[in-house]
């Protein structure tokens, strides 16, 4: 028998692989997108301890109500109950908030709100929490509530501190200013829920110490950790939050009403205690979007140059203040839009009442004149016969122009570019009048609607936003940096709520120090305060402290190295992970050069200063400014009012881009939230009762609703001010979309559309 040995071919050298690019201005994808695309991501909702208790809250089914009495103790007999909790177990100062400490961990003598909490459970069970919240006997004298703001000046006092939170009386310029051309409007705008994508959750174990750790989605760790202690009547370092599994925010995303009865319950029973929301009850506990009432008078010459905007801007704070004064100071600052008005006089007040209670939602303030400014555009440029978009033109501002509050813009303001890109953008195609093309129509496939009934419209929006906080909030991130055996680690408090901060803090340290390996570690309060997630300010204060410690690593790095050849720190680069010296002569590895020690630094951000306004609406009171211009295409059925947004073309000041990917996600995602802004949400309250709290009673958008967003033009014209030049991407097209959508429809059938979101009776116009 022959054996026979087969041969191998030969072997063919697998191609190189190609670098995988790192750094700024590329598009590098995040660390956990696997992870949450394979359904293995673990959110607050997975947490699971050891002795394991089940948390419930019994939550008051009436707006305004005194309590007369409060009966636990068919709760406590209950099998497997190990505690119930009030406001008379509540061991320290019973008052929270955000902005202002004003609401009470549990309801004590009265109610101000439909779903405020009354009592909390812990048992062996959820099914047996729930039962056991609902045996809670509770005895109310139920009265009348106030849901409309412009009664509560006149109402009785709802809290002790009154119902007027905030009365900003804007002054600026000439008031007896007279345009030839005068236009006024009423406009009304809904209360739009932050609807989170996973409900409120979290995790609280008690510590040896007498403390307790709460395992929590927040995104303001070291703020809800002094809220807490002060609950709980314990210095702030025995409590500590460990921020886990955040799904996405695009507001406050974990109510502090959510850890605080949590925590209460763990150091009650001192056993682990988990607490997973409902969807109702996520709808009646958070914050939502000020509903907003707007009149305004706008004067302009024959021309139709601005002269005066007049405006009266009244706040529904629900029954607590939360960050209404802030959204308050947005809205009167922002009142006139990137416009130049050399005469503006604009009144705004936010009230309590007893519907629920608003909050910080992207954009807050200023998505809410936004709407009312531009409509009044709309009808100026009506008015004057003259084109909607040449009328904006004559009006925008510019970089070194004054905003009403008398601050000037110094940041890049290329407005009129921005506008430019969306009017000249190619418009898109009309649809075609046959059955394969019927899904096409308002109303979707098999709808009601007619395509001899359907109008197009074309409209515009110009929207700002302020980015960091404003009126003196000290706006301040720590980070530290540390390399080891050619990795590095990022620590700062930063949370990552979807705007893509561990991603740029990987990239700011790969683009500085050539190591491509760098991991963002945890979020908890044992490090250093970053502040809050919101107005894009990570981008800028936490990135530019990642950036500073991560330049004196690089310094640590590459000075014994210049010392050795007699050069300076600033003639090396770092490439790739090699550094080399402008002649050629030093050529060496980072981690040659790190020769096994481990170097770290730790370093602040802290912007320029800002200053409250003054008794006349007056004052330096923002950072930085973000603009972005839209042009909306809509399809309307004039005959049964339905709307569909054909496209969306965009065109925003980004300062620089960091991540290309990151970024068209961030302004496609605002657009559509943006969308159900105008078309879809609002939580309903008559009388103060949330109806329909479920995401069927509340209309999201789908994939099927979103329209063809268009990213025309990105102005990368960097802010000096902002480490890297960038600017927040993501509020900005929020406060844009609805303004363009509602002018797209005015433009469609003639009507005023005062109202956000567009009701069909709105659209439909008779006679035709």
């Amino acid at each position: 028998m022959t054996n026979e040995t087969a041969t191998a071919p030969s072997a063919v050298p697998a191609p190189a692989a190609e670098p995988v690019p790192h750094g700024l201005g590329v598009t590098l994808p995040s660390q956990d997108a696997r992870a949450k695309t394979e359904g293995t991501f673990p959110y607050a909702a997975d947490l699971w301890a050891e002795g394991l208790l089940w948390a419930a809250v019994l939550r008051s089914p009436h707006p305004r109500a005194r309590i007369v009495s409060i009966d636990t103790s068919h709760a406590r007999a209950m099998p497997g109950v190990q505690a119930v909790v009030t406001h008379e177990d509540v061991p320290g100062n019973a008052l929270h908030g955000r902005g202002t400490a004003d609401r009470p961990m549990f309801a004590s003598e009265v109610v101000r709100h439909h779903g405020e909490p009354i009592a909390a459970v812990a048992a062996d069970h959820p099914d047996t929490a729930r039962m056991a919240a609902a045996a809670i006997m509770v005895d109310y004298e139920v009265l009348d509530p106030v849901t409309d703001p412009e009664l509560a000046f006149e109402a009785e006092p709802l809290h002790p501190d009154g119902n007027l939170i905030r009365h900003i009386p804007l002054r600026h310029g000439d008031p007896d200013a007279i345009g030839e051309v005068v236009v006024e409007g009423l406009y009304r705008i809904g209360r739009q829920d932050p609807a989170p994508i996973g409900a409120e959750a979290g995790l609280a174990v008690p510590r040896p110490d007498g403390g307790v750790e709460l395992y929590v989605a927040s995104t303001d760790p070291h703020t809800d950790r002094d809220a807490a202690a002060a609950c709980y009547g314990l210095e702030p370092e025995r409590v500590k939050i460990v921020v886990t599994g955040v799904p996405g925010a695009t507001a406050d995303r974990e109510d502090q009403g959510f850890q605080l009865p949590l925590g209460l319950l763990a150091l009650t029973t001192g056993r682990p205690v988990k607490l997973s929301a409902t969807r109702e009850e996520s709808f009646l506990g958070h914050v939502h979007r000020h509903p907003t009432l707007l009149r305004y008078r706008h004067h302009a010459d024959a021309e139709g140059t601005l002269v005066k905007v007049e405006a009266q801007i009244l706040l529904d704070a629900g029954a607590y203040a939360d960050t209404s004064s802030d959204a308050l100071a947005a809205a009167v600052a922002f009142a006139c839009g990137p416009y130049v008005v050399p005469n503006a006089f604009i009144e705004g007040w936010a009230v309590r009442t007893n519907n629920p209670p608003s909050g910080h939602v992207r954009g807050e303030g200023a998505m809410q004149v936004c709407a009312a400014y531009e409509a009044q555009m709309d009808k100026l440029a009506k008015k004057l016969g003259v084109d909607p978009a040449d009328l904006r033109m004559r009006n925008v501002m510019a970089t070194g122009d004054m905003l009403p509050t008398g601050q000037s813009v110094t940041c890049p303001a290329p407005v009129a570019e921005l506008l430019e890109a969306v009017r000249d953008h190619p418009l898109p195609p009309l649809p075609k009048d046959t059955p394969e093309d019927e899904w096409l129509l308002p109303g979707g496939p098999e709808g009601a609607g007619e395509p001899g009934a359907v109008r197009r419209g074309v409209g515009y929006g110009i929207g700002m936003v302020h980015m960091l906080g404003a009126e003196g909030a000290d706006e301040v991130s720590t980070a530290t940096v540390k390399v080891h055996d050619g990795v590095a680690t990022v620590l700062c408090a930063a949370v990552e709520t979807g705007q893509g901060f561990t991603t740029l803090a990987r990239q700011i340290v790969q683009e500085t120090l050539g190591i491509e390996e760098v991991h963002v570690a945890p979020v908890d309060t044992d490090q250093p305060p970053a502040g809050a997630g919101c107005r894009g300010r990570h981008t800028w204060v936490s990135g530019g402290a990642v950036e500073r410690a991560a330049k004196m690593v690089r310094t640590q790095l590459l000075q014994p190295l210049a010392h050795k050849f007699g050069m300076s720190t600033e003639l090396l680069q770092i490439t790739d992970g090699k550094i080399t010296s402008y002649d050629g002569v030093l050529s060496t590895t980072v981690t040659e050069a790190m020769d096994g020690k481990e170097l770290w630094a730790t370093a602040q951000c802290r912007p320029h200063p800002t200053e409250p306004l003054d008794g006349a609406g007056q004052g330096d009171a923002f950072v930085g400014m973000s603009f972005c211009a839209i042009r909306a295409v809509v399809d309307v059925d004039i005959e049964i009012g339905s709307v569909r947004v054909v496209e969306l073309a965009v065109a925003q000041d980004v300062g620089r881009v960091l991540n290309p990917a990151q970024i068209a996600a961030r302004i496609e995602a605002g657009v559509t939230q943006g969308v159900g802004a105008a078309l879809t949400e609002n939580l309903r309250t008559p009388r103060g009762l949330v109806r329909h709290p479920d995401l069927t009673g509340y209309a999201l958008p789908t994939a099927l609703d979103a329209p063809d967003i268009q990213i025309v033009k990105l102005v990368e014209e960097r802010d000096v001010v902002a480490p890297f030049g960038a600017k927040s991407v993501s509020a900005v097209p929020v406060v844009t979309t609805p303004a363009a959508v509602a002018s797209a429809v005015r433009a469609a059938t003639g009507r005023p559309v005062n109202r956000l979101p567009i009701r069909p009776q709105a659209a439909v116009v008779t006679g035709q």
